[in-house]
C-alpha cells in the first residue's frame, strides 16, 4: 500500500519568488491534494483608505504589487473618477493603456525569466531579464520611476509624455521584439522544456469555467475571457483585438499564451501611439470630497481580470476600497492543477500559473 504523508511546500522555496505555503498530501511521489495557506505578508492596504484622502491613496493602491503597480493605480483612479463623475481626455486613456501594455510586457518577461531559471536555463533567464531592463528604462524615461511610476492621478496624468518620446519607445520595442523572438523560439521548441510542460497540470475547459479562472491561466484552457474585449479605455479604438487562447489545457499551453501576449502588447502600443489624440492630460479634480455612493471597474491585468471597488461617504476619505486580484480567482485552479501530479512537477505547475501573492495579500 502507498504511504500517505503531508509535505510542506513553501513559503520559502527556490522556485517561489513570493511566499506561498502549500500542504501537499502525497502518496509516495504523487500529489493527492494541495491545501493552500496564505497570509504571510498581509499589510492591510485596504484599511489605509480611511487614513489617506482619495488623492493620496493612489500611491497606496499602486504599491499593492511592484509588478502590477500600473494596473492597480489605474484601477483605483478609474473607479474613483467614475464615482466623481469625471470624464477623461482621450489622450489620458491612451497613455494609461500604453503604460498598462508596457507593464504586461514587463510582467511576462519577468515570468519567462523565472521559468527558465527553474529549468536551470541560466542563459535564457539572463536574456529575458536583459530585455525586461529595457522596459524598465522606458518607464524611467517616460514616468520617472522604474517600478512604482506614480504618474496616474485622480483626474488625469501627473505629467504628459511627449510624442517624440513615444516614437522612441516604439523603436525600442521593435528591438525588443527581434531579440524576444529568438528567446521564445528557443524556449518553446526545446525538447527538455516540452518534456517538463506538455501534458502536465491539465485543467479542462469545463473545469476552468467552473472554477472562474482568469488570465493566461484560463486562456491556456481555451477560455476566451479578456476584459480588453469590452473596449474600456483606449482598447475600444483598436482596429482588431482578440484574446490569445490555447486549447491544450496544460502548462505548455499557458506558456504559449503568455509568450504570444508580449507580441500582442507591443502591437497594441504601436497602434495607439500612431493614433494618439492631443486633447490634454486632465489634472486634479476641483472636488475636495468624494460624494456618497459607490462604483467599480474591471481591468485586464497581466495575470487576468482585476476588480476595483470604491465607496464614498461625503468626505475626503473613501469609506471603502476593495480589490479582487487575478491570483485570488486562480487559487481554485491551482489546487485543481496539482491534484494527481508527480511531486517533481509541482514547481513547474505553480510557475506556469504565476501566482502573485503580494497582490493577493493586500
Amino acid at each position: 500500500m502507498a504511504t500517505r504523508s503531508v509535505l510542506p511546500f513553501g513559503p520559502q522555496h527556490p522556485v517561489l519568488p513570493e511566499p506561498v505555503h502549500l500542504d501537499l498530501v502525497v502518496e509516495d511521489e504523487r500529489v493527492i491534494e494541495a491545501i493552500p495557506q496564505i497570509g504571510f505578508v498581509h499589510r492591510g492596504l485596504e484599511k489605509l483608505v480611511g487614513k489617506r484622502d482619495f488623492n493620496q491613496f493612489v500611491y497606496v493602491a499602486e504599491r499593492t504589487c511592484g509588478i502590477c503597480s500600473v494596473g492597480h493605480g489605474w484601477g483605483y483612479v478609474s473607479a474613483t473618477e467614475k464615482l466623481l463623475g469625471l470624464e477623461m481626455p482621450r489622450r489620458v486613456e491612451y497613455l494609461r493603456t500604453i503604460l498598462e501594455e508596457l507593464s504586461r510586457v514587463h510582467s511576462h518577461l519577468l515570468w519567462l525569466g523565472l521559468l527558465a531559471d527553474a529549468f536551470g536555463f541560466e542563459s535564457l533567464f539572463n536574456h529575458c531579464w536583459r530585455l525586461r531592463e529595457t522596459v524598465l528604462d522606458i518607464f524611467q524615461k517616460t514616468c520617472g520611476g522604474r517600478i512604482i511610476l506614480s504618474i496616474m492621478i485622480v483626474g488625469g496624468m501627473a505629467h504628459d509624455i511627449e510624442d517624440s518620446v513615444l516614437k522612441e519607445v516604439c523603436e525600442k520595442l521593435d528591438s525588443i521584439k527581434r531579440d524576444y523572438h529568438e528567446i521564445v523560439e528557443t524556449m518553446l521548441n526545446d525538447t527538455s522544456v516540452k518534456s517538463r510542460l506538455c501534458g502536465v497540470g491539465y485543467i479542462s475547459f469545463e473545469d476552468a469555467l467552473e472554477l472562474s479562472m482568469v488570465g493566461p491561466f484560463a486562456k491556456g484552457s481555451g477560455v476566451e475571457h479578456d476584459m480588453r474585449t469590452t473596449g474600456y479605455s483606449a482598447y475600444g479604438d483598436l482596429e482588431h483585438f482578440e484574446p490569445i487562447i490555447s486549447t491544450e489545457c496544460d502548462c505548455y499551453a499557458r506558456c504559449k499564451v503568455r509568450c504570444a501576449e508580449v507580441y500582442q502588447a507591443i502591437d497594441i502600443i504601436k497602434e495607439l501611439v500612431s493614433k494618439m489624440p492631443h486633447d490634454g492630460i486632465g489634472g486634479k479634480p476641483k472636488a475636495k470630497v468624494v460624494p456618497e455612493g459607490q462604483s467599480h471597474v474591471l481591468i485586464e491585468q497581466p495575470r487576468g481580470e482585476a476588480f476595483y471597488y470604491v465607496r464614498g461617504k461625503g468626505t475626503k476619505y473613501l469609506d471603502r476600497f476593495r480589490l479582487r486580484t487575478p491570483t485570488s480567482q486562480n487559487l481554485g485552479g491551482l489546487v485543481k492543477a496539482l491534484q494527481g501530479v508527480d511531486l517533481a512537477d509541482v514547481p513547474m505547475i505553480i510557475l506556469t500559473i504565476d501566482p502573485c501573492i503580494s497582490c493577493t495579500e493586500r
